[in-house]
């Protein structure tokens, strides 16, 4: 354990570099405590505060860059492989949505210190049409705010930091399982948290081919896309007739929808989790014949049935423009 602990003082700031660089790409690794334990060896001179702190800088841009750039060209499908990745798959993307449409450029900052959203948040940026510009400069002060907290926290709890790291040296292996046990406990709670989620939203689907059925059959179902204005934007598919009702307004919507017609629910969200949530919501206002689509709107598309393609001029009001494109 000494050695290690000589190695990190040897190679602090390589290490602040590298730990940044994975937990912007999207790899577990927690970045701050790096920069905390930096800090604190930057005051005993054992690492360099200003290098550190470039370190941090240059590795988130280059980190969020990488996604940025992927949201550019790649849209949507970067953000459902990073929810397939994601401890939580079924909120990240609609988080980073609400921040994104609440806060713009500057919720590049507030998404630094929310886990889950921190990854999505750039290529969600990239995905919605910010300039390169814009981004850089936005990162640029998220990554410096978020980097020069953490440095902050370990320079001031220096003394503390130091009677750690003189306890790690002489503890060894116990150390070592200790950490081991701290990551295992964490997983365990973000496991458990994801199972009662899906617990919640455990409720009887509709599939492509019975939907299909009711559409032919004439019997009118009211299909209903609630993914977010940012997802639309992103995505613009949809299914043919589809009414747009985000998850936040399907509550104060429910009064306009019959209660005489199969309701349709679709997202484009692992597990079908936001379209599962507004069926529930409708459901407890006594619309008990909401379904979500099972597969959402992926599955309906595998399928080869048709979409429509609707244009949005901007987020605050959307012009429509539908084509469809298959049958």
């Amino acid at each position: 354990m000494s050695q290690l602990l000589a190695l990190v003082v040897a190679h602090g700031t390589l290490l602040v570099f590298a730990a940044t660089l994975a937990a912007r790409i999207g790899a577990p690794v927690p970045a701050a405590p790096f920069l905390v334990v930096a800090g604190g060896l930057a005051v005993a001179g054992q690492i360099s505060w200003p290098a550190a702190l470039a370190a941090a800088i240059v590795a988130n841009i280059l980190g969020d860059g990488l996604w940025f750039w992927a949201g550019r060209l790649y849209g949507y499908r970067v953000l459902k492989l990073l929810c397939r990745i994601s401890l939580s798959p079924d909120s990240c993307v609609r988080q980073s949505e609400a921040f994104i449409l609440r806060w713009g450029g500057s919720s590049l900052i507030a998404a630094k210190f929310v886990p889950g959203v921190s990854v999505v948040a750039p290529p969600m940026a990239g995905a919605l049409g910010m300039s390169l510009v814009a981004f850089l400069g936005f990162e640029t002060l998220a990554a410096a705010i978020w980097a020069s907290l953490f440095l902050g926290i370990g320079w001031i709890f220096a003394d503390q930091i130091q009677r750690v790291m003189d306890l790690l040296s002489t503890l060894g292996v116990v150390a070592v399982v200790a950490l081991l046990v701290i990551v295992a406990v964490y997983l365990a709670l973000r496991y458990w948290r994801r199972r009662l989620f899906l617990k919640g939203v455990a409720m009887p689907r509709i599939e492509v081919a019975e939907l299909r059925a009711l559409i032919d059959g004439g019997a009118a179902p009211v299909i209903i896309d609630v993914r977010a204005d940012a997802a639309r934007v992103i995505d613009q598919r949809r299914i043919p007739g589809a009414i747009p009702i985000e998850l936040r307004h399907i509550e104060r919507r429910a009064s306009g929808l019959p209660r005489d017609r199969e309701l349709v629910l679709y997202c484009n969200c692992p597990n079908e989790a936001s379209a599962a949530s507004a069926a529930a919501l409708l459901a407890a206002s006594g619309l008990t014949r909401a379904r979500p689509l099972a597969g959402g709107l992926e599955a309906w598309v595998a399928s080869g049935h048709g979409v429509e393609l609707h244009l949005p001029h901007a987020l605050g009001g959307t012009i429509f423009f539908c084509l469809i494109v298959a049958v």
